[in-house]
């Protein structure tokens, strides 16, 4: 459906001893490339919260290809998988600078109802945006 790329450095605290990406890193690599990705539609996390919506990762999947390292210049590439209704899927390839493949992931997340702490579903503005 669409898709979203976002480029960062490898900050020297997100590095183990030898310089190498600590693996539990990546998940918040992932949720970096989600944030991006709603905010290129104009949406933002805060906005979501504001309007009552929360969205919780419910399942996560990382395959782990190759290693990043301090100061790499990384890039995620963020897709939809298919139209939200309850949940909300996305792929994730993450790239170094010269363009090879380092991880593959899988996240689902679920739209939940802050007031009522249940599952609900996906918001229209934000479908609208999809469709738009």
């Amino acid at each position: 459906m669409t898709s979203h790329r976002h480029s960062f450095r490898v900050r020297y605290g997100e590095t183990d001893q030898m310089g190498i990406v600590y693996h539990g890193n990546y998940a918040q690599y992932l949720e970096m490339g989600r944030v991006e990705w709603l905010r290129s539609l104009g949406i933002s996390y805060r906005s979501m919260e504001e309007n009552g919506i929360m969205l919780p990762v419910i399942h996560l999947q990382i395959d782990y290809k190759k290693s990043a390292k301090y100061d790499d210049l990384l890039t995620i590439e963020t897709i939809l998988k298919k139209r939200p209704m309850v949940k909300i899927e996305f792929d994730y390839k993450i790239y170094n600078h010269t363009g090879e493949l380092l991880v593959a992931a899988n996240t689902v997340l679920a739209f939940m109802d802050m007031e009522t702490g249940k599952p609900t579903k996906c918001p229209d503005y934000i479908l609208e945006k999809l469709t738009g």
